[in-house]
């Protein structure tokens, strides 16, 4: 089946072909023509295989009539996180072209003025995640009544990120009448929930089964030590060794491990950046914006890189951490094998992520495959290290006796030089008791005083 026979119109079908896309993906193929029809949609589909344009395309169809009116939205579309958002709006920007449609992103980093603006303008397609979102409502600057589609992407990626109350406040804010699509790659209990509350007899569209891995992703884990160094050992191994990689995303369970390794990585030479969700918005696009043009190979990131991001041509996706839960797994290696592509993912597996890695073993039905890897290099580069390390300290813990005896035992011969009494040398003190101390007077007398502070060799004016 072509574009041609879903019931798009003539210049969402211009913009498509203008792109190189002939045939929809089965979530476009199934969703399309329901949207169209004005139905609520319940799609469930695995990351990384059309679902943007499955609400893009015909959504632009059905706005080519009408006009907004001042801060009232015609269509919503709920983000879970910026970067989701800016992609949304590349798409629309990219396929409706040749439409004149304001649309409108309203995510965080962003002046509150700006956006106002583009609000009292009149706003065709509002893009937005759900804090910033309400922020505007409660400002009063926006009005979601006049809302025909509402669309709530990466609902389950909304669960994991605590959005599910503001979605419940949103969409009290919209229409009853409204047109919903929601879309999700798992059905946890709560979306289940979510979705019996807010869609109105849904055509349910399911490509695939929930939490399943593409098979044009080919996986596989390796072995290390439970040492943060010993994985970085690994991994840099593997990347050095890696055949056909292109660029690759390496994810991290912690934002301060994103930044460790990112550190560690640019220190061993290798060109990496980092992504996580403490950076300011415009290091996160720049580093986004870099990756896919390729001036950036490798990308150190949290799971704000798992969900929906458009990298069609990413070739490894490398798990430094493997994740807590077994969805993440899922999304993570979503970001490579994109739109028929090969992909490879391979998972750094220490002892303490056995139990871990049975539940995503669980989850996706098929067991990982082990790989083994010549780690005799890098082992010998750790044991090195360590080596080093250990004889460091060894020096340290010989010498800081050694200075320890120096004072019990060639003090008492260098408290030095002649003394009061005529240059006899002073008796040596017997070793269980403190050493004498050096009087201020003692400081005037000839002889080595350099194992002294310089504070004590300071001149003493005698009183009158």
């Amino acid at each position: 089946m072509s574009f041609s026979n879903l019931g798009l119109s003539d210049k969402v079908l211009a913009a498509v072909a203008a792109t190189g896309y002939t045939h929809p993906t089965p979530i476009q193929e199934q969703a399309i023509p329901h949207v169209l029809a004005r139905r609520d949609v319940l799609g469930i589909a695995q990351t990384g295989t059309g679902k943007t344009a499955a609400f893009v395309l015909p959504m632009l169809t059905i706005l080519e009539k009408g006009r907004a009116r001042a801060r009232m939205p015609r269509t919503l579309i709920l983000e879970p996180t910026r970067e989701l958002a800016a992609q949304v709006k590349e798409s629309f920007d990219r396929y409706g072209a040749g439409q004149k449609l304001n649309v409108a992103l309203l995510i965080g980093g962003v002046s509150f003025g700006d956006q106002d603006s583009k609000l009292t303008r009149g706003v065709d397609v509002l893009i937005a995640t759900p804090g910033r979102l309400l922020d505007h409502t409660e400002r009063g600057g926006l009005l979601l009544t006049g809302v025909e589609l509402l669309v709530i992407d990466e609902a389950d990626r909304m669960l994991d990120m605590g959005f599910i109350p503001d979605i419940e406040r949103i969409c009290k804010l919209v229409p009853f009448t409204r047109q919903t699509l929601f879309f999700t790659a798992t059905m946890p209990p709560e979306i289940r929930r979510v979705t019996e509350a807010f869609l109105h007899n849904p055509q349910k569209v399911e490509v695939s089964k929930p939490a399943t891995a593409a098979v044009t992703v080919a996986q596989s884990q390796v072995s290390a030590g439970r040492e943060p160094h010993q994985k970085r050992e690994v991994l840099r191994r593997l990347l050095r060794d890696a055949k056909d990689l292109k660029n690759a995303i390496i994810f991290c369970n912690r934002k301060r491990e994103v930044a460790v390794l990112h550190k560690s990585l640019q220190k061993h030479g290798f060109s990496a950046g980092a992504l996580h969700g403490d950076m300011d918005q415009p290091a996160r696009m720049a580093a986004l914006d870099q990756f896919r043009k390729g001036e950036l190979p490798l990308l150190v990131a949290s799971d704000v890189a798992a969900r929906g991001l458009d990298i069609p041509e990413v070739s490894h996706v490398f798990n430094f951490d493997v994740p807590h839960h077994p969805d993440d797994y899922v999304h993570r290696i979503g970001r490579t094998g994109r739109a028929g592509r090969a992909g490879i993912a391979i998972s750094i597996v220490t002892p303490l992520d056995s139990k871990s890695i049975a539940a995503i073993e669980k989850l996706i039905g098929q067991d990982i495959p082990r790989a083994e890897l010549d780690l005799a290099d890098a082992t010998d580069e750790g044991e090195q290290a360590r080596e080093r390390r250990s004889r460091e300290g060894s020096r340290r813990g010989r010498g800081k006796p050694q200075r320890e005896r120096e004072p019990r035992q060639a003090g008492n011969n260098r408290h030095h030089g002649p003394a009061q009494n005529g240059g006899a040398p002073r008796p040596a003190s017997p070793p269980h008791k403190e050493p004498r101390r050096v009087s201020r007077e003692a400081e005037a007398e000839p002889g080595d005083h350099s194992h002294l502070p310089a504070f004590l060799l300071r001149p003493v004016r005698a009183r009158a």
